[in-house]
């Protein structure tokens, strides 16, 4: 064996021949666990309805805050000593309001804010602000809430695991042997099946609505409108037929098996919003033996020049007498400060002049949830009735 790695080897049994230093595992202690919450760091809604924001950036040159979804504020923070930006607005009117930090020049979310917006990415972080005495429509209040369930399924046409929401109204809960109406509902391109609850709070307005004796008790059920991972292939022909069929074929009979509900045509009905709204206003009119109502509000696709019905085999438009008969409610609706207002204006003189009996809804809104949600407690109370 040569000299050095004779060395080697009794340097290695001399390190293994080395008592092992004892390390005490530090005392576990609950010390310090109860002690009173600490006061939130952003935002902060104060009584009057103003709202404080905060980031701890340090390092950052220049922050500003994006407030609102549609009609977005932008508000340059200041910097405390500490390191700490803030800024506070408002007071602002009662609702639900997205927001983002623009921290020199990169866009993101509030990190210490857990309520976020989310769909097929995370658009901003939300604050809500509570009704001043009387709560809003769509705020919870104590009403007797109904469950929202997740149940999956297998999508025929896409060939793939899907899953669904399901709202079931308090009554359902109450009462099991009865039987409810069902509400699908549909949301917008870049959402998800989540939306709607997340971001609509339609089981917030639902529950709301329904222990005031405005709505009937039903059960409203969201499915996923996206169909090849593209932010709007659920608005073509082909992505909205695919959609058909799975409601058709797989969500319709699952909810009728899981769930007791009524199974003709009176006591069903689908709505939706943006990319969801199209679908909702293709499937109800391609289906008028199997829904009573449809709620279409803000469509792209009917804003866009004049509406292919034929492309979108909706050939119950030459029949206008037959839809009339067959619908209790066709509802559309589109806000003013959206870019699809003049579309949706064009497609109703349309509608007039085929002779199409329809209601017209609109506020001074853009495209964004605060009209939605209100379209959604609008149309809600005129269903199945």
């Amino acid at each position: 064996m040569g000299r050095l790695k004779q060395l080697f080897v009794c340097a290695a049994l001399l390190t293994a021949a080395l008592p092992v230093a004892a390390h005490e595992p530090a005392p576990f202690s609950t010390a310090g666990w109860w002690k009173p919450a600490e006061p939130p760091f952003s935002p902060v809604v104060r009584d009057d309805a103003a709202i404080t924001f905060r980031l701890r950036a340090p390092q950052a040159r220049e922050v500003v805050l994006l407030f609102d979804e549609w009609e977005v504020t932008e508000a340059p923070m200041q910097r405390d000593t500490s390191g700490v930006w803030n800024v506070t607005i408002g007071p602002v009117e009662p609702g639900v309001y997205q927001y983002r930090f623009r921290i020199d020049g990169f866009e993101t979310i509030d990190p210490v804010n857990p309520a976020i917006k989310a769909g097929t990415t995370v658009y901003g972080s939300v604050v809500e602000v509570p009704g001043t005495g009387k709560p809003r429509f769509d705020e919870v209040c104590g009403a007797p809430a109904g469950e929202v369930h997740t149940l999956a399924y297998r999508s025929t046409p896409l060939r793939r695991q899907r899953s669904a929401l399901v709202y079931v109204p308090r009554a359902a809960v109450e009462h099991p042997a009865r039987r409810f109406p069902v509400l699908y509902l549909r949301h917008g391109g870049g959402d998800s099946e989540r939306s709607w609850i997340a971001d609509g709070r339609a089981a917030v307005i639902l529950d709301n609505l329904i222990a005031a004796g405005k709505a009937v008790p039903m059960y409203v059920v969201m499915t996923n409108g996206l169909t090849d991972g593209s932010w709007a292939g659920g608005s073509t022909p082909e992505g909205i037929a695919a959609l058909e069929e799975e409601l058709l074929r797989d969500v319709i009979p699952l909810i009728e098996k899981r769930y007791r509900v009524f199974r003709d045509k009176r006591r069903r009905a689908i709505a939706g919003l943006s990319m969801g709204g199209g679908q909702a206003f293709v499937i109800g009119l391609r289906n008028l033996d199997r829904f009573s109502a449809i709620g279409q509000f803000s469509a792209g696709i009917l804003s866009d020049g004049p509406f292919d019905y034929a492309r979108y085999g909706i050939g119950a438009i030459d029949d206008p007498a037959r839809i009339n008969r067959e619908l209790a409610l066709l509802w559309i609706a589109c806000g003013t400060k959206d870019p699809r207002y003049a579309g949706h204006l064009d497609t109703t003189e349309e509608l007039r002049r085929r002779g199409v009996r329809f209601e017209f809804h609109d506020a001074p809104r853009g495209h964004e949830w605060q009209f939605w949600r209100m379209q959604l407690h609008e149309f809600a109370q005129r269903i199945f009735r």
